[in-house]
């Protein structure tokens, strides 16, 4: 179970690792679309985008309905759920830090307010000048 879980899961971050297979999710959240609608805002062939959509579908992303010649794709953000999950709970984690990080960094701010008087008065230093050649 747990084995499956991960491996679903490594399919949908596999599948969103790619910049186009983004796109074409980006392009899908609006409307359904052909392969050959979802090929054109790329510099890429219809077999290229045919490969990408492959693996959306495998992920389980998008679905893919044909009728004749014409095959319409669909987002299905379900997959979605679980990469959010997982990344939520490592939000958490960073979240719970980077708290602990801003009140370390009020406390160390309010402690030596004199320091920073300084460093506001600073000059700052000069460039040097580079020699010139002949």
């Amino acid at each position: 179970m747990v084995e499956d879980k991960s491996r679903r899961l490594d399919t949908v971050f596999h599948a969103l690792a790619d910049p186009t297979r983004r796109a074409m999710l980006n392009d899908l959240s609006t409307r359904p679309r052909t392969v050959g609608e979802l090929a054109a805002p790329h510099a890429i062939s219809l077999a290229g985008a045919s490969k990408h959509i492959q693996v959306l579908e495998r992920a389980g992303l998008i679905a893919r309905e044909v009728q004749g010649r014409v095959h319409t794709c669909r987002l299905d953000a379900r997959p979605l759920h679980m990469g959010a999950e997982w990344i939520r709970h490592y939000e958490q984690f960073w979240s719970g830090r980077l708290d602990a990080l801003e009140t370390l960094l009020l406390a160390e701010d309010a402690a030596e307010p004199e320091t920073k008087s300084v460093r506001k008065c600073a000059q700052p230093r000069k460039p040097r000048k580079t020699p010139r050649t002949p």
